[in-house]
């Protein structure tokens, strides 16, 4: 795959759920909705879209759904990552075979490994596909960054490992990857509110949240800033500001659930426990950004 295809706005797909199960009918809606809106690629069962409670079943069928419907019209980037090395082979390999375009490795959670060990285990899962992959570094959730130097030295190894979804919320980071690597590796941010001043320090676009919602709006956004128009980027950053922080009011996806059930864009808003629908005082104000949003 040209690493260009990496660039612009990527979804991260949420994975509807009703009565306790995936609704494969609101995912061929979501699917469709992105299709329409010249989204760059999607990301499905990423953090969005709450992997951790997925069983390995649900987790691939989702992944092969999307694959199928998309009929590689756009990137399928699977997100296949696990704090188990073994694990995450297992789904980047199966995930593979159902024919991703790429996959997103978020760094090991919970176990805490050195960043010898993030080599070790990006290594063992790059040797088993010659696809791209994305690493992701989020260390708010898995309680470790993927640092500059690990990152160099696996795409020194290994070519195809060649973009970083970058959501540690520093703009310097984006800059040490990009100085310490080669002007063809790909820097992604992965916040929303980020995204615009990322990609003017050389970052070529997003994983969104947003764009589970709003597509269009963030599919324009980033083309203007790839194409230099900082300007217009601006202001349809700045106008959607205030949402893309809003949308992490609870921890995600539970916001984005509840603002595309407001909106008739899913016919459930159901998170899987240990996550929990939106407090009263969250509920309000997620509707209240759902009577403002014209989609």
């Amino acid at each position: 795959m040209d690493k260009k295809l990496l660039y612009g706005a990527h979804t991260a797909l949420v994975t509807p759920m009703k009565d306790g199960a995936v609704s494969y009918t609101d995912l061929g809606s979501l699917l469709d909705r992105q299709l329409a809106s010249g989204i760059s690629g999607v990301v499905p069962c990423g953090t969005t879209g709450e992997s951790p409670t997925l069983s390995h079943g649900e987790h691939l069928k989702v992944i092969s759904e999307t694959i199928d419907q998309v009929e590689g019209r756009i990137p399928v980037i699977a997100g296949t990552g696990a704090n188990s090395t073994e694990e995450a082979i297992h789904l980047t390999g199966e995930a593979d075979k159902a024919g991703a375009d790429g996959f997103l490795l978020v760094a090991p959670y919970y176990n805490k490994p050195s960043q010898e060990g993030l080599m070790a285990h990006f290594s063992a899962l790059a040797e088993r596909t010659e696809k791209p992959i994305v690493l992701y570094s989020i260390p708010s959730r898995c309680g470790i960054e993927i640092s500059t130097s690990t990152v160099a030295r696996l795409h020194e190894k290994y070519p195809h490992v060649c973009a970083l979804k970058e959501a540690g919320g520093r703009s310097a980071k984006v800059s040490e990857t990009l100085c310490a690597l080669s002007d063809d590796f790909v820097v992604l941010s992965g916040d929303d509110g980020l995204t615009l001043p990322f990609m003017a320090c050389g970052a070529k676009g997003v994983i969104s949240v947003a764009s589970n919602l709003i597509p269009s709006v963030v599919v324009e956004m980033v083309g203007q800033a790839l194409g230099s128009e900082y300007e217009s980027a601006r202001r349809i950053h700045l106008a959607n500001y205030k949402l893309f922080n809003d949308l992490f009011c609870e921890p995600n996806p539970v916001p984005v659930k509840t603002l595309m059930q407001l909106k008739g864009l899913l016919s459930s808003a159901e998170v899987r426990l240990p996550l929990t629908p939106p407090s009263k005082e969250n509920f309000g104000l997620l509707a209240g950004i759902a009577d403002s949003l014209n989609l």
